[in-house]
């Protein structure tokens, strides 16, 4: 199979890390093996990101898991996409579920779920979880038994 075809423009390439909101960095690549459903999970124990109000740094492990469809988000891209957070100021909700929304633009997947596991803060842990089915399918069936039976693992 030709890689080249999935025009990826970052991967095996320096590239510079982006510390602002970068969106524009994600990249995908064709899914080979679309007539099956599997998990894809990325783990990014390293998240950073602002508080909105204070400035302060938060910090996260955070954890993407999908099921593909016929396209899928590529490694170093995401890495790139991730760390463009590290000077943006936004709540740990809304940077879970800016996450589900810029992947799900790029992939469209069948099934994607983003959880935040916000390191403690004034004695308070977060941990928002977001997911994704695509609706009229399964999927979002399998989205909302998820999300009502969501307990953080």
């Amino acid at each position: 199979m030709d890689r080249k075809a999935d025009n990826l423009q970052q991967l095996g390439h320096k590239v510079p890390y982006r510390t602002d909101y970068a969106p524009e960095v994600l990249e995908a690549f064709e899914n080979r093996h679309p007539e099956h459903d599997y998990w894809v999970e990325f783990l990014c124990p390293e998240f950073t990101s602002l508080c909105p109000i204070t400035g302060q740094p938060d910090f996260a492990e955070i954890r993407i898991m999908y099921i593909p469809d016929r396209r899928m988000v590529e490694s170093k891209s995401l890495k790139l996409y991730l760390f463009s957070f590290r000077n943006h100021g936004d709540f740990h909700e809304d940077c879970v579920n800016i996450i589900m929304k810029d992947l799900v633009r790029l992939m469209e997947p069948r099934y994607l779920e983003v959880t935040g596991v916000f390191t403690p803060r004034g004695g308070i842990a977060i941990h928002p979880y977001v997911n994704y089915g695509r609706l009229g399918t399964k999927y979002e069936q399998l989205a909302e038994h998820r999300r009502m039976n969501y307990r953080l693992p």
